[in-house]
């Protein structure tokens, strides 16, 4: 449990994500990123050089990648501070975040940017020697796809993992269509009044596309409508299975940033000083092999247990679940409604099922729009948890008010 770790209310922004092959296709994601950042920074009169290290995450590697963390500090004003790049799949973010509140819980540093960027749509393709094979054949791999269609470990693809979770909870593909749904009418919420949720921590990219056209995105592009019709006559992916290509998410582009410090130095930069926001605990775990979808409940007890809480203790739950079943099979296992109550929320505003899932950055963006949340409702205890390739998973609990 973590004491003197916080983060500045509203010192975080995520970008807009934008469905693979769509206008972010074409972006090395680690420009964009930094460049991203350093726009935010200047709309803030921030300056970068007030970061005394960077935590940069990123999973699908991009051009100039072996200079990634510095090249990405330099770029977004800061090229006096050290970096290190962090790669851990979908829980990049949240371990990130951890890194950067242990290096100030120990006086390492006090300020530390956790920047975090990728890039799903035009995956690099990679080529490894192979003298053995025949002719010398080489061995190729698609980066983002060949990875997602097998864990090396155990051979299956990353939604017969989540259909194996199904099974073993025993849900239904109506069950799943049925909080398909709720999450999509969830993400309506964010776009109300202008989308005025939403605008409380996105921030828009820019997009060069010549010398005399910027294209600017400023909200989600892809985002597929969803109706109870619909989703029942979307077959199963997998036959026999519950899970269409409605109850899962899909690849997406974007990049975020939080900044985390010391509690002086957090109500210094914060836009409200009477919401503090903390980092409390973490928490890791490994299923078994098979079961990616049931990783976040032994991660999210241990960081309940950590931090002296119980699940009734939290009043909003935000989880990346690139698969129904995750929210399906926590919900039972830790006694909640998947579906939310009036004491704890449970993906509220939407959640990467709806709004894609460009791997480093989505937790980022699920704790921003879960801190947003705890805030607006008056403070309190905020529970982070989500999967990661290799059946593991991580989770977060960061108090607000």
């Amino acid at each position: 449990m973590l004491k003197k770790a916080f983060i500045p209310f509203k010192g975080y922004y995520s970008s807009p994500f934008s469905r693979w092959q769509g206008t972010l296709q074409y972006e090395n994601s680690i420009v964009l990123g930094a460049t991203t950042a350093k726009r935010w920074l200047e709309s803030k009169g921030w300056d970068p050089t007030l970061y005394e290290y960077v935590v940069f995450g990123n999973t699908i590697g991009q051009h100039h990648q072996f200079y990634s963390n510095s090249w990405a500090a330099a770029m977004m004003g800061a090229p006096h501070v050290s970096a290190v790049t962090i790669s851990q799949a979908c829980t990049t973010s949240t371990t990130c975040i951890w890194t950067a509140a242990m290096g100030v819980e120990n006086g390492l540093y006090s300020v530390v940017a956790a920047l975090m960027t990728d890039r799903c749509s035009n995956g690099p393709h990679t080529v490894w020697p192979n003298p053995l094979g025949p002719g010398g054949e080489v061995i190729s791999e698609n980066w983002l796809m060949d990875n997602f269609n097998a864990d090396p470990n155990v051979g299956l693809r990353m939604i017969e993992t989540a259909e194996n979770v199904a099974k073993e909870g025993g849900f239904t593909k109506e069950q799943a269509d049925e909080l398909s749904l709720h999450r999509y009418n969830q993400y309506l919420m964010a776009l109300e009044n202008d989308r005025e949720f939403q605008k409380r921590y996105m921030f828009p990219v820019e997009i060069r596309m010549s010398k005399k056209k910027t294209v600017t995105v400023e909200e989600d592009e892809g985002i597929m409508p969803s109706t109870a019709e619909g989703l029942a006559k979307l077959k199963p992916v997998i036959p026999n299975g519950v899970l269409s290509f409605g109850a899962q998410t899909h690849p997406a582009d974007g990049n975020c940033m939080l900044t985390v410090c010391t509690e002086e130095k957090a109500r210094e930069l914060s836009a409200d000083p009477s919401v503090p926001v903390q980092v409390i605990s973490y928490g890791f775990s490994r299923a078994k092999a098979g079961y990616m979808a049931a990783a976040p409940v032994p991660a999210a007890n241990m960081a309940l247990e950590r931090a002296g809480l119980k699940i009734t203790d939290i009043k909003a739950i935000k989880t990346h679940n690139p698969f129904i079943a995750n929210d399906l099979y926590m919900g039972k296992e830790l006694g909640v409604d998947p579906k939310g109550t009036d004491a704890t929320s449970f993906n509220d505003y939407g959640s990467s099922l709806v709004y894609g899932h460009p791997q480093g950055p989505t937790a980022g963006r699920n704790i921003m729009e879960g801190i947003e949340e705890v805030a607006a409702k008056g403070g309190g205890y905020l529970l982070w948890a989500g999967c990661a390739a290799g059946d593991t998973g991580g989770a977060l609990i960061i108090k607000v008010g």
